[in-house]
């Protein structure tokens, strides 16, 4: 597999007048193209600083970030934009839909934007909601809503995919068969994923393993064997 993501002594400092808040430091890793990667740690190691930087939805304060190749940390406020709005999916663990709008008008909201997307009800289809097309999230299960987001997210084929505790919110049983859903997006459609967690459980699905404590990355690891979202002891 080629190398998509490389982290080059990353840093993020967040300043508040003379306080300074050194987020992450002296972060060095890789990311194939094609992985689904977990990043683990507890809450306030960086988790999701990582994420933001990986995403361009944050700059670096210092070091290097490459996306194929191309360092996004020299990208201007325009290039990032279009970086973001190509390349870039992202999942939240609150759905952040919107309420007044139907399953279906979510998910076509990224073409209502002016950014190219595969067909809204074929995103739908993908994550098994064809038949909620004309439901508001108001009528759909939490698990439901989230399978919505994920298709908004995955309408426009980003190359990587972005996922901040997607089950946080969620029940066992449904929390699995939303990490069925993404891991199928690496597997079968051969997404790149990133997906930032708290539960460790959740290392037995990755092809690889960063482990985040106090502002940077301290362990990576790769499973030689892989388990099925459904085969995790919940």
């Amino acid at each position: 597999m080629s190398e998509l993501i490389k982290f080059e002594n990353v840093g993020k400092i967040y300043r508040t007048g003379s306080v300074e808040y050194i987020a992450l430091h002296d972060v060095n890793l890789s990311i194939d193209e094609g992985e689904l990667v977990v990043v683990l740690g507890p809450s306030g190691s960086g988790k999701s600083t990582l994420l933001n930087l990986l995403g361009g939805m944050d700059t670096a304060s210092t070091g290097k970030i490459f996306f194929a190749q191309t360092e996004i940390t020299a990208m201007d406020d325009m290039k990032l934009s279009q970086f973001r709005a190509i390349s870039i999916g992202v999942v939240f663990q609150f759905y952040n839909l919107v309420p007044t709008l139907t399953a279906l008008e979510n998910v076509s909201l990224m073409q209502d934007l002016g950014i190219s997307i595969m067909d809204p009800l074929d995103a739908l289809e993908m994550v098994g909601l064809g038949d909620k097309k004309d439901s508001f999230p108001s009528q759909l299960s939490g698990g439901q809503q989230q399978r919505v987001s994920i298709a908004r997210a995955i309408a426009k084929q980003p190359r990587l995919l972005l996922c901040d505790e997607p089950t946080g919110a969620l029940d066992t049983g449904t929390g699995r068969e939303v990490l069925k859903i993404l891991q199928d997006q690496c597997r079968v459609h051969k997404r790149t994923i990133v997906m930032v967690t708290h539960n460790s459980l959740f290392a037995e699905v990755a092809d690889k393993v960063i482990y985040v404590k106090n502002g940077t990355v301290v362990d990576v690891k790769e499973n030689k064997e892989v388990k099925d979202a459904y085969d995790l002891n919940w």
